[in-house]
C-alpha cells in the first residue's frame, strides 16, 4: 500500500476554510438579486479533511479564519466531524473567506470568491502548525490551495516535514479556472506531483497533471515520474484506480438524484485517502469514494452530504449503480 498507515498520525491538509452561499436559482452569474442559502462550511480543503474525519481516518486542519460567525461555523463543523483544528487560526483583523455560487442551466458554476483578502490566505508557520506536522502521518494537497502563497509556503515546509517521519503525499489538482496559477506556482504544482504518492484528479486534470494528452499517456508518464497510485474521478461515469503495475479497478457510479455537485470530488477523496490509510485494499476504497462522492452530492452544501463509515454502508447497500 502506497499511503502511510493511519497509526502513523493523521491526514493533514492546508489551505481556504471558507463560508459557502448558495443562489436557489439557476442562470448565469450575480449580476442580478438572487434568493440566497446558507452559509455553509465550505473550502477545497475544508471538505475533504471533513470527510477523512467522518469515515474514521485521523484528520487535521491548517488554515485561518476571521473572527466571525462564519469563521465559527467552520470549526464547529470540523471539529464535529473529527477533525484537529489546533493549528487553525483565528485572524482577528480579516474576515473569514467565502464564495457565492450559482449553478447555470447547464450545470456548470459560477463562483464569486473573496480569498485574497480574507484571512483564508494568511496562513503562516506557527508553533502550533510546526507541533500538528511533527506527528503527522500524511500531507494531502489541493492545488487550489496553491494560488495563495502563504498556503503554498506553508505546504511546502509541511511536505518536507511529512516525509522527514516516513509520511506521505496526495495531491487533488482541483484547479477551477477562476483560480489562474502563475509560472512559479505551476513549477510549485509540477513538483508536488513528482513527490506525490497518490494523485486524484478529475477528467482532463490527469492530462495537466502529466502534461501529455490522452489518458494512457498520461497514466504512463505519470508512473514514470515517480506516482505510485492514481485514482481518476469520471462524475457520472465511476471512477478507476491505477497501480504502476498495470492493475486496474473500476467503480460504476452511484444513481442520485442530484442537488448540489460542489464538494463530490472532495469528499471522493477524503474517503478514498482515509480508506487506503486505514488499510482497505482500492476496491474497497474505491468504493467508498465512489459512494461519499455521489451521497454528497443528494443535499444542497458543499460538505452536508458527508457520510460517516455506517452511513456509507447504509447508501451503498440501498443505492443502484450504472
Amino acid at each position: 500500500m502506497p499511503l502511510a498507515p493511519d497509526s502513523l498520525g493523521p491526514t493533514v491538509t492546508v489551505g481556504e476554510i471558507l463560508a459557502e452561499i448558495v443562489a436557489t436559482t439557476r442562470g448565469d452569474g450575480f449580476r442580478a438579486a438572487q434568493p440566497l442559502v446558507g452559509p455553509y462550511p465550505s473550502g477545497a480543503p475544508a471538505i475533504f479533511i471533513a470527510q477523512c474525519g467522518r469515515i474514521g481516518g485521523a484528520a487535521a486542519m491548517v488554515g485561518a479564519v476571521g473572527d466571525d460567525d462564519f469563521g465559527r461555523l467552520n470549526l464547529d463543523r470540523l471539529a464535529a466531524d473529527g477533525v484537529d483544528v489546533s493549528a487553525v487560526a483565528i485572524d482577528p483583523e480579516h474576515p473569514t473567506g467565502s464564495a457565492f455560487v450559482r449553478y447555470r442551466a447547464d450545470g456548470g458554476r459560477d463562483f464569486v470568491y473573496n480569498i485574497a483578502r480574507s484571512a483564508a490566505a494568511r496562513l503562516s508557520w506557527t508553533g502550533a502548525v510546526a507541533a500538528l506536522m511533527s506527528g503527522a502521518g500524511h500531507l494531502h494537497v489541493m492545488g487550489s490551495a496553491l494560488s495563495m502563497p502563504s498556503a503554498a509556503a506553508v505546504i511546502a515546509r509541511a511536505a518536507e516535514a511529512v516525509r522527514a517521519r516516513g509520511g506521505t503525499l496526495s495531491v487533488d489538482p482541483n484547479i477551477r479556472k477562476e483560480l489562474r496559477l502563475d509560472a512559479e506556482t505551476e513549477a510549485r504544482f509540477a513538483a508536488l506531483v513528482d513527490r506525490c504518492d497518490l494523485l486524484l484528479p478529475s477528467g482532463d486534470e490527469l492530462e495537466r497533471a502529466a502534461g501529455v494528452d490522452g489518458e494512457a499517456e498520461a497514466i504512463a508518464r505519470l508512473f514514470a515520474r515517480g506516482v505510485a497510485e492514481i485514482a481518476l474521478k469520471r462524475g457520472a461515469d465511476g471512477a478507476s484506480v491505477f497501480l504502476p503495475d498495470g492493475t486496474r479497478h473500476d467503480a460504476p457510479a452511484f444513481v442520485v438524484d442530484e442537488i448540489d455537485p460542489t464538494g463530490a470530488g472532495d469528499c471522493f477523496g477524503g474517503a478514498y485517502v482515509a480508506c487506503r490509510r486505514l488499510g482497505m485494499d482500492p476496491d474497497r476504497a474505491l468504493t467508498y469514494a465512489a459512494a461519499a462522492g455521489a451521497r454528497n452530492v443528494t443535499v444542497r452544501g458543499p460538505m452536508e452530504g458527508a457520510g460517516s463509515r455506517a452511513e456509507l454502508d447504509t447508501f451503498i447497500a440501498g443505492t443502484p449503480r450504472r
